[in-house]
This record gives C-alpha cells, structure tokens and sequence, in this order.
C-alpha cells in the first residue's frame, strides 16, 4: 500500500517535473538593440589671420623747376658747340664729303649735261669722277676755316630765341636760326679758302678740262668752267646738314646728352 501511494506521488509530479525542466531548457531570446553609428567629431577648422606689411609711403618726386632763359641760352651754346665742333671736323676729314652721300657735291646743275654726255664716251666716266671728287676735296680743305663763323654767329642768339629753340618740337630748330643769321657771312668767309682749294687740289684745272671737251662737242650750248660760287654754296650746305644731324642727336639721343646741363636743357623732351 505504501509502495502504491509512492508511485502515485512520482507520476503526478513528473509532468510538473517536465513543465519546469522545458522551461529551463528553453532559449532566451536576445534582443540586440543596435545603437546608432557615433559621428567622428568634425575638427574645428584654424582661422588663418594674414597681417599684410604695411607699404612703406613713396615719396612724391620733387617738382622741378622751370627751366629758365638762362639755363636754356647756356644748354643751347653748349649744344650747338659741340655740334658745330663735330660737324667741321666730320667735314674736314678725308672723304668727309666724298665718301658721304648726304653732303657729296655732285656737278652743278647746268653741267649736268656735262657729266652725263662726257660720262659715256671712252675714258670720260673716270674723268667726271675724277673733278667730281676733286671738288669734294675742294670742300674738305676749306671746311674747317667755317669754325670761328659758326662760333661767332652763335653768340647772336638772344636769350629769348635760346628758350624758344629749345622748348621747340622740331629737331634742327637752332641749326635753322643759325643758318638764316650767318648763311651769307658763312659764304663770304669761305669764298677766299674755296678758291684756293679748287687750285690746290687741281679740281678747276680737271673740270675746266672737261668742259673744254664738253663745249668742242657740235652743237652743245657751251657750258660755265667757273666752279667757286657753286662749290662754295655747296660746302656751306654741307656743314649745315651735318650741324642739324648733331643737333637733332643731341635732342633725341640721351647718350649724347654728355653733362648735366645738356640733360637739364634737352633731357625731358
């Protein structure tokens, strides 16, 4: 009987039995809460601050004064000195009218005909050559005796004329005012030295030898052999031309602006 009671207690126990052991048995579920990805902190960004030097202040260029009658007659003088210098001595080299097609005397132009018939005949091109170079030595001999004229006229300049010729646009301005105050003289001057140059040199006795073949020719309108008024004009000419070519350098070309007086007179232009 109590063995019976036993039994009848175990089987009634084994379902609770069992019931608690599934309940142990069973799997718990986990439940995984996924959190939100952390954001990496953005780095404050540097605030760069640029102090730009301060510019030293440039001073304003002192004005400069005007430039007076006086500064400019004495820039002027020592212009048209040096150029006048120049000039002859270019003039007076050899081959300085010759060789330079600028101021090269050619024959005169009522014996052009001259050059021209004489030249196309045998031997006659080298005789025409020949005076016409010789002339041109003519000129070169007598070049420099014009010195002291130019010098001479150049101190006629008033101080009005000086700052008006300097303040001028044109580049030979003085060289022109100066040829119409001392052309005439010029040519006065140089007569005597040219006709005795054309002597020297054998250049009358050459031409006058040409026209003479020239003047033979039939029916040729017999030509001139005096050559010292035209040889005169045309040396006088020369040294003009070549005084305007130094004076325009010295107007344009800061190089031959050689003192400060030239760079105060002519550098601003």
């Amino acid at each position: 009987m109590k063995n019976l009671l036993l039994a009848l207690a175990l089987c009634s126990a084994a379902p609770a039995l069992a019931q608690t052991t599934k309940k142990a048995t069973t799997t718990r579920k986990t439940t995984v809460v996924k959190k939100a990805p952390v954001k990496a902190a953005t780095p404050a960004k540097k605030t760069t601050t640029t102090i730009k030097p301060t510019a030293a202040a440039t001073p304003a260029p002192a004005p400069v004064a005007p430039l007076t009658e006086a500064e400019a007659a004495s820039g002027l003088r020592e212009a048209l000195t040096t150029g006048i210098t120049k000039a002859v001595g270019f003039a007076s080299e050899p081959d300085g009218f010759n060789l330079n097609d600028d101021i090269r005397i050619q024959f005169p132009p009522d014996a052009q005909l001259v050059a021209t018939t004489l030249g196309a005949l045998p031997l006659g091109k080298q005789a025409v050559e020949q005076a016409t170079s010789l002339m041109n030595r003519a000129a070169e001999a007598a070049s420099p005796a014009a010195k002291a004229i130019f010098l001479n006229a150049l101190q006629q300049l008033t101080l009005s004329d000086a700052l008006s010729l300097v303040t001028s646009g044109s580049k030979d301005a003085a060289t022109q005012l100066l040829r119409k105050n001392s052309e005439a003289a010029l040519n006065a001057a140089l007569r005597p030295s040219i006709v005795q140059s054309l002597d020297q040199v054998g250049a009358n006795a050459a031409y006058a030898k040409l026209i003479e073949r020239y003047n033979k020719i039939p029916l040729m309108t017999p030509a001139s052999t005096n050559l010292t008024d035209y040889v005169t004009k045309e040396t006088v000419d020369g040294l003009f031309i070549l005084l305007a070519q130094q004076e325009a350098k010295i107007r344009q070309n800061p190089a031959a602006q050689s003192t400060a007086l030239l760079k105060r007179v002519f550098g601003g232009k």
